[in-house]
């Protein structure tokens, strides 16, 4: 399950375990009030997702370019080695910041 957390002037999307197909559009709709906003500092947290299908991939791209088209700040954050690494095969971390979770 989708969590929006406004911290200052930060947003974080926490998402649920997985954003498949199943979810995605959900996913997407839950998302949307935080991109609403000029200048948003949109942070996503990873730290319960598990599995991501290429339409995870598509609204991850999707959410960052509306962030910048607003001139504010994405990243995303505590992600699993697992997820690391299909967001480095699809070439995510050259154009997007993400961290990975710490130990």
């Amino acid at each position: 399950m989708t969590q929006i957390i406004k911290e200052g002037g930060k947003t974080i999307i926490k998402t649920g375990s997985r954003i498949d197909t199943m979810n995605a559009n959900q996913f997407e709709q839950d998302i949307q009030p935080a991109l609403k906003e000029g200048g948003v500092d949109l942070e996503m947290d990873c730290t319960e997702l598990t599995y991501m299908a290429s339409s995870g991939l598509r609204i991850i791209q999707k959410t960052m370019r509306t962030v910048t088209q607003l001139k504010g700040q994405f990243k995303i954050t505590n992600v699993s080695p697992e997820i690391y690494k299909i967001l480095a095969m699809t070439g995510f971390t050259k154009f997007m910041k993400v961290e990975q979770k710490k130990a």
